[in-house]
């Protein structure tokens, strides 16, 4: 997966109406819990081999297992077949923030960095938004 020259306002745009009117108020949330972080599109062959594209949010990088320096972003949000995916990439101690906010974000389905749902009655935005500014702080502690 690669960080390419298309716009996230773009690929919102382009969507069902259905579709758009969620990534429009996720990307509206995110944007303002990140004020600081630039946006930008991710496409190409994700985990599970399937072929993605992610907007996302910040700059992440992280050394892999097999001492491969990575960049990543801090928060993407992709819409999938069936649901829609935000991926949180920030840890509190040795705890991925998906894992602790994931009881108090309502009826969603949480992985290590991963959230999923159907629908966004289903989140609790209030909740979403504070895990997202926390995301962000811890960002911003790492690189001072």
């Amino acid at each position: 997966m690669e960080r390419v020259e298309s716009a996230p306002d773009d690929y919102i745009v382009s969507q069902e109406p259905d579709i758009r009117k969620v990534l429009e108020e996720l990307h509206a949330l995110i944007k303002t819990a990140l004020p600081d972080q630039d946006s930008c599109m991710w496409e190409g062959i994700f985990w599970g081999g399937s072929e993605q594209q992610i907007i996302g949010y910040g700059n992440y990088s992280y050394q892999r297992s097999d001492k491969k320096q990575v960049e990543w972003f801090l928060v993407g949000l992709a819409r999938q077949k069936n649901y829609f995916s935000l991926y949180v990439n920030a840890v509190e101690g040795k705890t991925y923030l998906a894992e602790i906010y994931g009881s108090r974000l309502g009826k969603v389905k949480t992985g290590k960095s991963s959230i999923t749902f159907r629908n966004l009655s289903d989140v609790n935005l209030d909740v979403l938004s504070e895990m997202i500014e926390h995301a962000g702080r811890i960002t911003d502690e790492t690189e001072s």
